[in-house]
């Protein structure tokens, strides 16, 4: 395939493994879908994405219909592209997303995974207390569960943008837009202590102001902290697939369980739109109907109404 360096598929690799946290089988059918919309804009002589024009993708649909693709398979080429240019304009590599306009699949749309309040402090609790960087993983987990970061925002998390007295980080996000998160409790406890106790001893100088490093004084990288929630699941005895994108998902999802303005979360996760947001609205059935019940005048039953 040539170009893939201009088509920045190397990033977006990196995004759909460490941000979203798919399997290798997913991102595998996503490059699929990729490197053959690739090649036909390659024949249109388009060899960056900033060059698409919606003209060109309605000539790609055509020519997947004229193969005779199924509905469902153009619809997750469709998908594919979409999130594609959307990783892109949100990092800033392109200007415009010429996706925009392209009709969205259609389809039941799939929630993300979270996990449950008592699962998640199963999680938390997983670790070995008696290993070496304990508190630092602790503390990984802590600020991921009480931030609802993305786990690249965590890897480049400075010490300046930290401040556990008045327990709020400053966060720079997608585009570097700046927002600031605040710390509960136990993430302020588990940072204090990796701040204190192991983090000047990994510190070789080659740490450049972030807070959290490996083993040789160097930033963590994304992998690593992904490995470690993979493990750490694992360690809990958890059945789903657990990802630090499944942290930030169930951040967001605990909040608007308990009540939470969906702005409010808007600005917690850093979205430029709140339709993104929208998706956390995935509450359960006896939630909903506690909800309605409470606060519908027309909800009450007789009983209810009599007093």
């Amino acid at each position: 395939m040539s170009d893939r360096q201009g088509f920045r598929f190397e990033e977006y690799e990196d995004h759909l493994t460490y941000e979203r946290g798919l399997s290798s089988n997913t991102v595998a059918a996503y490059f699929r879908d990729l490197r053959r919309w690739q090649e036909f804009m390659e024949r249109a002589s388009v060899s960056s994405p900033g060059d698409v024009t919606p003209k060109q993708l309605r000539a790609w649909m055509f020519s997947l219909k004229e193969e005779g693709l199924a509905p469902p398979s153009i619809r997750r080429s469709q998908s594919a592209l979409r999130s594609y240019f959307r990783f892109l304009h949100s990092e800033g590599m392109v200007e415009n997303d010429p996706t925009d306009r392209m009709e969205s699949p259609r389809g039941e749309r799939r929630l993300p995974t979270f996990l449950s309040l008592e699962e998640t402090l199963r999680f938390l609790e997983a670790g070995d207390p008696s290993r070496r960087l304990y508190w630092r993983d602790r503390a990984i987990l802590e600020f991921l569960y009480a931030s609802g970061v993305r786990v690249s925002e965590l890897v480049n998390l400075l010490l300046i943008n930290l401040d556990l007295d008045d327990r709020f980080a400053t966060i720079f996000g997608k585009g570097s837009k700046e927002r600031l998160v605040p710390l509960g409790d136990p993430a302020v406890r588990a940072l204090s202590r990796y701040l204190r106790d192991v983090r000047p001893g990994l510190d070789a100088g080659q740490g450049k102001g972030c807070v959290f490093l490996n083993t040789h004084g160097r930033p963590l990288r994304r992998e690593s902290v992904w490995a470690l929630v993979k493990d750490t699941a694992r360690r809990a005895g958890l059945t789903k697939d657990v990802s630090p994108h499944t942290i930030r998902h169930t951040f967001a999802t605990h909040l608007v369980e308990r009540g939470a303005d969906l702005v409010a979360v808007q600005e917690l996760l850093g979205h430029s739109d709140i339709s993104t947001t929208q998706i956390y609205t995935h509450l359960d059935r006896d939630y909903l109907r506690k909800v309605h019940h409470r606060y519908h005048p027309r909800s009450l039953n007789e009983e209810s109404t009599s007093d």
